[in-house]
């Protein structure tokens, strides 16, 4: 009896903290996300797929640091930018990720246009229908109603396993290329070393360290809760890695075999899933390439008003009224409006905007990373809670990494 008891305690304590971990690492398997993973196996086929292993090991850590940072200080991530590093550097930060949010809130209304127009839906209806629908979800609902219907939308990305297990890849090609070393001539081709920058970039967004840690802050998550939280925070992490897997190697097994690479969006990828992996498989990739955008749609107009508003000091929080904390609520009206907006202009390249966010996400995630890196090993602000070496090892790496690789890619373009 004691040892059904502890566990159904363990139980219950792990259903209070689910959540932020979770819904952070899945929603960015969002419209860019899924363009990008198609755009890696239908050009690249398997040999992209060793890149998720690191990607996966630096997504945990990095994710797990804003996680610890929001129970240990009870603060988010800008606020905490702001009062370390004063007001100017934060303002920067914050008008570079607006930028960049705003290009993926693009990219998220674009996924929410193409995966519908498969079925004839008119762009022009359903992107503002689903501005609509985001705007009232938020604006109407409270911070324990929203995390459901998000958690609800998680569960949705085991669609993409499915799709991938339909399009029956080559599971011995499929291991060898997630195992094997990137061939040595990669780094100097520009095409390769740009989709390496957008498939990092788009698992390890910028705004997601600070969605998750507001959001650790806005449910109540304390230093006392933490350990529990972090298998949230892992799981999700896992969860999202396997699903981008499953989408390079579904495109990989189809389009990339029978020389598909020239699709244009997400919904393309699925559109010539069609004939060669069924009927099932294209209706799986086109309701979860809906379901993530209208998904990502919501979480990161949420996310970009969460860090302005904490790094420029103005009333922020989902359970707060719309007069209670107009900035907040305003700037997120904003983005999914001009977002929205975007979409509607006649021939408007949606693929471009799709993976050229990506990148550009990647491009600024090390910013981010270093000002992450200074605040967790700060022994007066986190206490015992600091950062261990190896923590600090993979993120630095993954600094090096990144900048390397846009330094790479600079000069591959230039070559060109």
């Amino acid at each position: 009896m004691g040892f059904l008891k502890s566990w159904r305690v363990r139980i219950a304590l792990v259903v209070a903290v689910v959540g932020p971990g979770f819904i952070t690492a899945n929603v960015d398997n969002d419209a860019g996300g899924i363009a990008i993973y198609s755009l890696a196996g239908a050009q690249f086929g398997y040999s992209l797929l060793w890149a998720m292993i690191p990607i996966a090991i630096a997504l945990v850590v990095v994710q797990e640091m804003a996680a610890r940072m929001g129970a240990v200080t009870g603060k988010g991530l800008s606020d905490l930018i702001r009062e370390e590093f004063g007001f100017r550097v934060t303002f920067f930060l914050m008008l570079a990720l607006v930028i960049t949010n705003f290009g993926n809130v693009v990219a998220e209304f674009a996924g929410v246009a193409s995966s519908l127009e498969l079925f004839g839906v008119s762009r022009y209806i359903i992107v503002p229908a689903a501005a609509a629908i985001v705007w009232l979800l938020v604006v109407k609902g409270t911070y324990e109603s929203i995390e459901k219907i998000f958690l609800t939308a998680s569960a949705f990305y085991i669609c993409y396993i499915v799709a991938g297990l339909l399009a029956h890849p080559d599971w011995k090609a499929a291991v060898v290329g997630t195992v094997s070393r990137p061939p040595a001539t990669a780094v100097r081709s520009y095409s390769y070393v740009f989709m390496l920058i957008g498939l990092v970039g788009t698992t390890i967004a910028p705004w997601m360290q600070f969605y998750l840690q507001a959001s650790i802050v806005e449910k109540g998550i304390t230093a006392r809760q933490y350990r529990t939280s972090r298998w949230d925070v892992i799981l999700g992490c896992l969860f999202a890695a396997l699903v981008a897997w499953f989408i390079i190697v579904a495109c990989a097994a189809t389009l990339y075999t029978t020389g598909r690479t020239d699709i244009k969006d997400a919904s393309d990828a699925a559109q010539a899933l069609r004939p060669l992996a069924g009927e099932y498989a294209y209706l799986l990739f086109a309701a979860g390439l809906f379901n993530a955008s209208l998904f990502a749609a919501s979480i990161l107009p949420i996310s970009t008003a969460y860090a302005v508003c904490e790094g420029l000091g103005f009333e922020s929080g989902l359970d707060k009224q719309f007069h209670e904390a107009p900035v907040f609520y305003w700037l997120y009206t904003l983005l999914i409006v001009l977002g929205a907006g975007v979409l509607l202009i006649p021939r408007m390249p949606l693929i471009h905007v799709m993976a050229v966010s990506q990148v550009v996400n990647g491009i600024v995630l090390p910013f981010v990373l270093v000002f992450m890196l200074l605040l967790t090993n700060d022994r007066e602000l986190m206490g015992k809670h600091v950062n261990s070496r190896a923590y600090n090892v993979v993120v630095w790496v993954t600094v090096v990494v990144m900048v390397s690789l846009t330094l790479a890619m600079v000069i591959a373009q230039l070559r060109m």
